[in-house]
């Protein structure tokens, strides 16, 4: 039993399937794995050009973002006095905002006046604070300023190991939300912690905070400790003041009214520039302005509803599997190309659908499957056709005189051993009373003198560039015009016939000398149309010519044993012939012919 469940590497079929099976292992280990630091790249690349092509420009109605940009930095010198901050939160709440978030960490007191009157915002009104936390293995973990707010919880959360927070004169906040960030290894920025543990206290983001702080029904949404960044809008869909505008009483009245408003700073002067998929050197503020979009889209039930992207992507490589098991032993290799390049464009464009919609599969994966089909598959596949070329023409070697094989490789048919209507000329040689010569020899005797005469007939067949179609015991069967045309068939059949003759009477003459009977070959020609070509089905198939002359021609064989001649050629390959000179011997009826025909044979002197 143990024996039949052996599995052969050598059996090309067998070779396939694993190579099939690798391909679908891949793609299940690089969607559920995680796959290795090089194909993780690869899967982020394409999201960030995914996030690129699609971020929108639509306006962000909910939003307001007040910016410390370069001219605000340039009116007043940074940092600037907490007074001045405490009025862009007094301002943009008297203009009708819902709430108000500070991406500004306040670690260490300043102007008493400034600081009394956040913290009155912060302790009485819908102002979040900011505070950051610090995710890295440090010997002297951060640990500046004092935390405010944090809920006891066995919440899934990222923990961290230090944080920075405002000063304790600003430590009877309500809220306070994390600015901490913790880039991918390449600096991009392109998960947020939403949630994260300190000493058995969970914190929320910035963005979550503020809609908490707002009466926003957060404790329904599906979120999870870490959440990838949408950038579903750019930096332009965000309705942006200056803060130096908004201090000088130049924003438009009412456009704070109803939006959830984020302070901040976008100068590289200050410093607070991250990396992202929308650009090199982005405002941390956009970050924050992206998560907040993300949880405003899901709280309204905005956001792109969710698929199974793992799920999609395994059954899309599976399917590109049993299409190209299917293809490749069936089209070229070029066609198998072409067939997995249009896969991973289509490809694409599933991905492009889905990635909005679920975070976390591997967009490259089914691409670095196809990439490895085309590598791996393709390759073998090829080769196992060349392999299977090359045993073919060597077996048609055997069969078909070289140079007629190299003539035939160097043609431009499609396909030169597809069955086509052809002027052929048949040749049927058999031994004449074989039965008689054989039954008094032994086995290997009798081979041997199969073998010997066989050979007497093949040689002269091969050296007149004809096609050996199949031995029949102790004759075979030849054709001249196929695979390729030849305007000389017929003669080429009867300088065979004749070198056969004279091949056969040297052998018969070796024999008679060593005191064995003589040998006589009988030998049929005709010529005419027939359908030459690989017939045959999956488990063998040969090469062969089929057609009404070629009955004749075995017809014609097997009446030499009423002729005192040894070849008896039909009336085609008579009005063919130009180099032979043939002798008329009458008319014979033939079986299955309805007319008599004309037989001839080769003058004496040939």
């Amino acid at each position: 039993m143990s024996r039949s469940l052996r599995i052969d590497l050598r059996d090309p079929a067998v070779l396939r399937g694993l190579i099939a099976l690798v391909a679908l292992a891949m793609a299940a280990w690089l969607q559920w794995q995680g796959g290795t630091t090089l194909t993780v790249a690869a899967d982020e690349w394409l999201r960030d050009r995914f996030i690129q092509l699609q971020a929108s420009n639509e306006p962000e109605r909910r939003v307001l973002v007040v910016d410390i940009d370069e001219s605000s930095v340039a009116q007043i010198a940074w940092p600037w006095p907490r007074a001045r901050i405490a009025d862009l939160v007094e301002l943009a709440l008297a203009d009708g905002a819902r709430g108000v978030a500070l991406d500004i960490l306040m670690e260490k007191p300043a102007d008493a006046e400034g600081d009394m009157r956040l913290a009155m915002l912060a302790s009485h009104g819908p102002l979040v604070l900011a505070q950051m936390f610090d995710y890295l293995h440090a010997d002297a973990p951060l640990a500046g300023g004092q935390l405010v707010g944090g809920m006891p919880g066995n919440n899934p959360a990222l923990p961290a190991q230090g944080y920075l927070a405002n000063h304790p004169g600003l430590a009877g906040a309500r809220y306070a939300g994390n600015i901490g960030v913790l880039p991918d290894a390449d600096g991009t920025l392109r998960r947020l912690p939403v949630f994260t543990n300190y000493q058995a206290r969970v914190y929320p983001t910035l963005a979550l905070a503020l809609m908490q702080c707002c009466g926003g029904a957060t404790a329904t949404l599906p979120l999870r400790a870490v959440e990838r960044v949408p950038y579903a809008r750019s930096w332009a869909a965000y309705d942006v003041v200056k803060a130096a505008d908004l201090l000088a009483g130049r924003m438009p009245p009412g456009m704070a009214r109803g939006k959830l408003v984020l302070i901040g700073s976008s100068s590289l002067s200050i410093g607070d520039r991250v990396s992202t998929p929308l650009g090199a050197s982005s405002a941390g503020l956009l970050v924050h302005a992206s998560m907040l979009t993300s949880l405003l889209d899901r709280q309204q039930g905005l956001a792109p509803a969710p698929l199974p992207g793992k799920a999609i992507a395994f059954l899309f490589v599976l399917a590109v599997v049993l299409l190209t098991s299917y293809t490749l032993p069936r089209m070229s290799a070029a066609a198998n190309a072409l067939l997995l390049g249009t896969s991973a464009l289509l490809w694409l464009t599933v991905a492009w659908v889905l990635a909005p919609r679920d975070p976390d599969f591997a967009p490259a994966a089914p691409l670095l499957c196809c990439l490895y089909l085309l590598a791996v598959a393709v390759p073998f596949q090829w080769e196992l056709a060349q392999r299977r070329s090359r045993q073919l023409l060597g077996t048609l070697r055997q069969y078909v005189a070289g140079e007629v094989v190299d003539e035939l490789l160097r043609s431009d048919l499609k396909d030169p051993l597809a069955p086509r209507r052809l002027e052929v000329t048949t040749l049927v040689a058999d031994m004449q009373g074989y039965t008689s010569q054989v039954e008094s020899l032994s086995l290997e005797e009798a081979s041997d003198l199969t073998t010997q005469f066989l050979e007497c007939l093949t040689r002269p067949v091969l050296a007149q560039r004809g096609t050996l179609d199949k031995y029949t015991g102790d004759g075979l069967v030849a054709f001249w015009g196929a695979p390729l045309p030849n305007a000389e068939h017929a003669d080429l059949a009867l300088d065979a016939a004749a070198r056969i003759l004279h091949e056969v009477a040297q052998f018969s003459a070796l024999r008679v000398a060593s005191g064995k009977p003589a040998l006589r070959v009988r030998i049929g020609i005709e010529s005419g149309v027939a359908m030459a070509g690989d017939y045959g089905t999956a488990a063998r198939s040969i090469y062969t010519a089929v057609g009404d002359s070629v009955n004749t021609a075995a017809r014609l064989e097997q009446a030499a044993r009423d002729y005192p001649h040894d070849v008896i050629v039909g009336e085609g390959t008579a009005a063919l012939a130009k180099r032979h000179r043939l002798l008329l011997l009458g008319e014979r009826q033939l079986r299955g012919k309805g007319r008599p025909t004309r037989v001839y044979t080769l003058e004496s002197g040939e």
